[in-house]
């Protein structure tokens, strides 16, 4: 696949063949799926906590005699039938995480990769940092390819005065080659991939590597 490559200033550069392994695959919006619900149930904590019967505070006696009163039989004021008694079935806390297949991710990070590429939402950009870790710095470069949409940017490496720069933008994302996260991935109206990035992603998305 050929992708143009764009200046900062948003000035046409050059041409780049992105790998068709990694960005020219058919979409496979099943395991997309089951990505994107394993990462938001991985990010669930899981202390939601009710208290039963046996757990809230309050007398075992019976409220009042069994029969005669016209009333309802009540064993004691902790039943859940009572107010201030206990959860019927209430949440107690849990573990919500849990896995899926290495490969399975993989295929649903290429074919997100691919969704985005073939759709156009993907540019790629020359190398840039931003040197002053400065946000206007940041907003004037990103104004050439997205305004106010949900932004991704895939960079090279952990580059700490453009994650600097960005923390204060609500609609951008900063995802590593190596790291990336298919929730923020998929719902990104504009990717904006790096150059070197773009042929890292080739290299740790290859086919041989999933063989080990």
């Amino acid at each position: 696949m050929e992708k143009k490559v764009y200046s900062t200033s948003g000035n046409e550069l050059r041409t780049i063949t992105l790998d068709d392994k990694v960005f020219g695959l058919p979409v496979n919006e099943d395991v997309i799926y089951y990505a994107i619900t394993n990462e938001l149930a991985n990010k669930r904590v899981g202390t939601a906590c009710t208290k039963g019967r046996a757990e809230v505070h309050g007398s075992n006696a019976k409220p009042y005699a069994q029969k005669g009163t016209g009333r309802a039989r009540r064993g004691d004021k902790k039943s859940p039938l009572m107010v201030g008694g206990g959860t019927i079935f209430g949440p107690k806390p849990r573990d919500f995480s849990y896995s899926i297949p290495k490969k399975a991710k993989r295929l649903a990070m290429k074919s997100i990769l691919s969704l985005q590429a073939q759709s156009d939402r993907l540019t790629v950009v020359e190398d840039f940092t931003v040197e002053s870790g400065k946000t206007k710095d940041l907003v004037k470069i990103l104004n050439n390819f997205a305004k106010d949409e949900r932004t991704v940017i895939i960079l090279k490496d952990d580059d700490a005065k453009i994650r600097q720069a960005g923390r204060n933008l609500p609609n951008l994302t900063f995802l590593s080659y190596e790291r990336l996260r298919a929730h923020d991935l998929f719902y990104g109206r504009k990717v904006i991939l790096l150059e070197t990035a773009a042929k890292n992603l080739s290299d740790f998305y290859a086919d041989e590597k999933e063989a080990k």
